[in-house]
């Protein structure tokens, strides 16, 4: 197990929402793509944050929290759920990086989300994508009838809390005190990143 990172969960967030405010601002910071960068993490990594996002191309977290390389550890996948493969990876950057925050990053017009609406309650999408859906579906459930980002926002709250229910690593440092999830929300045109807690 590794030493838990020096960046602790709310010194973390505020990286999140000053870069998220840079982003709005069209005032990015210098490109950190750069060979140096590259062989600087040649040896290993120490992400300061964990986001569990959505595969839309059109929500890429390090460009919208103004990060480089090695600064985010991001898993995408449709819909930001908290399945075992997503829960697997987070396990590895909790328990062996140190990381000290997980933010579940839903967004506006969610296809994933919007699919699991349109298939509520008993559309065939076959087996994959029926699978992918089941984990979407509690949000529909618990917002019938309510605005798609009513939706995305509960699923993103709703999948946060199944990363505690499902992984005892995560839970232990949850309950420790060391480990803060935060379900938010993303916005195309306005570019800002509204957290939910």
């Amino acid at each position: 197990m590794a030493n838990r990172h020096d960046v602790s969960s709310a010194d973390a967030m505020q990286r999140l929402i000053d870069g998220n405010k840079r982003y709005m601002e069209d005032s990015l910071s210098d490109p950190k793509i750069k060979s140096v960068q590259r062989y600087e993490f040649t040896e290993g990594q120490s992400p300061f944050a964990i986001i569990l996002n959505c595969a839309d191309s059109r929500v890429v977290p390090e460009m919208v929290f103004d990060k480089g390389i090695g600064e985010l550890f991001v898993i995408r996948v449709a819909g930001n759920i908290a399945n075992p493969s997503s829960i697997a990876s987070i396990e590895y950057a909790v328990e062996h990086i140190g990381c000290n925050l997980i933010v579940v990053l839903g967004h506006e017009a969610c296809g994933a989300v919007g699919a699991a609406i349109a298939s509520y309650p008993d559309a065939d999408n076959g087996p994959n994508l029926n699978h992918l859906i089941s984990y979407i579906t509690p949000a529909v459930e618990a917002k019938q009838g309510a605005e798609i980002s009513e939706v995305v926002k509960c699923n993103a709250e709703i999948n946060g809390k199944k990363l505690v229910e499902d992984s005892a690593i995560v839970r232990k440092y949850v309950e420790s005190g060391d480990l803060k999830i935060v379900p938010a929300y993303y916005e195309f045109k306005s570019g800002s990143v509204d957290f939910l807690q």
